[in-house]
């Protein structure tokens, strides 16, 4: 076996291990939404690693990151582009009619209940914060 077969074969034991964890602790079956919120808090960890270990000069530790993402985002709905999400944001604004900074909130909510999988939240955020400023 390659060792880039051995690294995704290594990443994939780590998400059915994550899922296994949260079927037992939670002692329930989980649904086809519940695999993918788990596999984007994955992605999200990651991408907070990679912060961190680029921080501190650890090019190798970012890149292993970044290929765990790859791997794990495979299984994920395809995430909107920033253009596309701004768009996005755009008719949310407009048809809600929502204003000012109060409205963030709003914003954010309706986001996450209909398009959680499919959005970097962060990313979200910072661009609603900068509408509604």
């Amino acid at each position: 076996m390659k060792a880039r077969d051995k690294a995704r074969v290594a990443v994939l034991r780590l998400v059915n291990a994550d899922i296994k964890r949260v079927e037992v602790d939670e002692r329930r079956g989980l649904s086809d939404e519940d695999v993918r919120s788990i596999l984007s808090k994955m992605v999200k960890q990651r991408r907070d690693s990679i912060e961190q270990f680029e921080k501190a000069e650890r090019t190798d530790l970012a890149d292993k990151e970044k290929y765990e993402i790859s791997v794990i985002e495979e299984f994920l709905p395809t995430q909107l582009s920033e253009a596309e999400l701004t768009d996005l944001l755009d008719r949310i604004i407009t048809d809600e009619n929502i204003e000012g900074p109060k409205g963030i909130g709003a914003v954010m909510s309706m986001l996450k209940e209909n398009y959680a999988n499919e959005v970097d939240m962060a990313l979200a955020s910072r661009i609603v914060k900068d509408k509604l400023s």
